[in-house]
């Protein structure tokens, strides 16, 4: 059941993601992934809420959380696509674009990661509870 539910996750998904990519290449179409950004930040930060305030406290049962969790967000947000953008950037002498482009997809997930995490509880949180 698992695997059906991680798959279906993922279909839905990575829809949504090619959702935001069309959408936002016809307003930032500059040359800078702004689609995959969007994805990857907003992607982070659920995931840390949802693991925070939902995974961690046994609110779901393990099938929801694995079809939101790995199936939704983990298709949702790409690394692939991220790293494939950013050595196209390179391709094209954009080196300035892609190393900004990585340092803003990195420290920026990593904040919005723990922004949602801790907004779903999970940080500074009691032992135990």
């Amino acid at each position: 059941m698992v695997y059906l539910g991680v798959g279906l996750g993922g279909m839905l998904g990575s829809l949504l993601r090619y959702l935001v990519s069309l959408s936002t290449s016809e307003l930032f179409n500059n040359g800078f992934p702004m689609g995959t950004l969007i994805a990857n930040y907003t992607g982070s930060l659920f995931l840390g809420w949802f693991t925070a305030r939902i995974i961690a406290r046994r609110k779901l049962n393990p099938v929801l959380s694995a079809t939101i969790g790995t199936g939704l967000i983990g298709s949702f947000t790409t690394f692939s696509t991220f790293s494939l953008e950013t050595l196209v950037m390179i391709e094209n002498g954009s080196i300035g674009m892609a190393i900004f482009y990585v340092l803003l997809s990195a420290v920026g997930g990593l904040i919005l990661a723990a922004a949602g995490y801790k907004l779903g509880g999970g940080l500074g949180r009691e032992a135990g509870k």
